[in-house]
């Protein structure tokens, strides 16, 4: 596909999922953002809202709003940032609730640290497309809390969740699919996300010291260096609890690893990532179906492919597919994403109502049961990626 094509393509996909979501998300009557839409696009005003969907929306508008200056976005941002702050944030106990009822009161306030990266994910971002102090003063206290409360001292890593006391729980699940392990790579990944936005606006040397470590705790424990895909569960010692292979989060991992390694200019660790991130793309080869598209998982000890292709996994692969081929200047890569561009455009994409679908099964028929907005189906991924493309097409045009 020519580049320059390509870009105006995924210029277009941004601004139409934003306008879906600022179309049809926002709860003028209780505030904030809805906690649910179906796949009918069919809105649930009493749905729960969770802490990880709003961070998302707002991270995504305001790196939206870096990318474009459509002040739609920050007001979309702002409306973001105040429930987060007015709801979210247990000003008692410190970090934030995994979810509040629909008018806004308390109702799940577990403390689990992959929530509170999220929040300080968007809240960094937010900073840097407003220079909002409150925000930036949120970010830096939730990277306290995180290190103060998570960060365990004699293993090194982090733990993945707290009552709302900080006591520990029985249940460490981030979703029901889930292994019950005291650590992840899913959360350390997106507290290695987290931080490295907090350190484009907050360039601490101890906060690098911590991005430097996560990324060494990749490299040593959660990449698998025979195979080039990701462990995804971990006791407290980094015994690995798990067999099952996520290829989004191999590819997704495959480009955020680098990142990190970039935004602290460690060079060691840069050309350490670089050569996981080839490595990591390589192994995500084998999970491509002939229609372009990725499966899900694989469960190597059953020998069973989970033949879905869920829409997140899609986006991640759009931009670590094409990140590879920056690195390696391989055709192949390129290749790759844009059949990934073309396999969402025809399958995943909901041509008629808007966003993505969540999926589709094996014969390409629509996955049932899922939501288009709800706690995990939000509009971060295809909008980043969508965000990352354009970004970095314009560079290399």
């Amino acid at each position: 596909m020519n580049l320059e094509l390509f870009k105006t393509e995924l210029q277009q996909e941004l601004l139409a999922i934003l306008n879906f979501w600022l179309q049809h998300t926002i709860d003028e009557k209780q505030g904030g953002f809805y906690g649910r839409i179906d796949n009918d696009n069919t809105s649930y005003p009493d749905a729960p809202k969770g802490s990880v969907l709003n961070a998302r929306i707002l991270w995504t508008f305001s790196a939206a709003y870096n990318l474009t200056k459509d002040p739609r976005y920050a007001t979309a941002a702002d409306r973001a940032f105040a429930y987060i702050r007015e709801h979210f944030v247990d000003s008692l106990y410190g970090g934030v609730y995994w979810s509040v009822t629909s008018n806004g009161e308390s109702y799940d306030t577990k403390k689990q640290v992959y929530a509170l990266a999220f929040v300080l994910y968007g809240c960094s971002e937010y900073y840097r497309a407003f220079k909002n102090e409150p925000a930036k003063a949120l970010a830096v206290q939730l990277y306290e809390v995180i290190q103060q409360k998570s960060f365990d001292r004699t293993q090194g890593g982090y733990f993945e969740a707290f009552d709302r006391h900080w006591k520990g729980m029985d249940d460490l699940r981030l979703s029901h699919k889930d292994a019950n392990e005291k650590k992840s790579m899913n959360t350390h990944l997106h507290i290695l996300e987290a931080y490295t936005s907090l350190y484009k606006i907050y360039p601490d040397e101890i906060l690098a010291k911590h991005i430097a470590a996560l990324l060494t705790s990749f490299n040593d424990h959660i990449i698998n260096q025979h195979t080039g895909h990701l462990h995804l569960f971990f006791d407290e010692h980094w015994s690995v609890k798990s067999d099952t292979v996520s290829y989004g989060h191999d590819i997704e991992a495959s480009w955020l690893l680098l990142e990190a390694a970039e935004i602290i200019g460690d060079q060691k660790l840069i050309e350490q990532m670089r050569a996981n991130a080839i490595k990591m793309a390589d192994a995500v080869v084998i999970g491509l179906d002939t229609d372009g598209g990725l499966w899900y998982e694989y469960e190597a000890k059953q020998n069973r492919l989970i033949k879905e292709k869920h829409w997140w996994p899609q986006a991640e692969a759009l931009v670590g597919f094409y990140n590879a081929w920056q690195i390696s200047e391989q055709h192949e890569y390129l290749q790759y994403a844009c059949n990934m561009w073309a396999f969402i455009k025809q399958y995943i994409r909901d041509n008629k109502n808007g966003e993505w679908f969540w999926g589709i099964n094996e014969d390409h028929s629509i996955m049932q049961g899922h939501d288009k907005v709800g706690l995990w189906k939000c509009p971060y991924h295809n909008g980043r990626a969508c965000i990352e493309l354009i970004q970095r097409i314009e560079k290399d045009l």
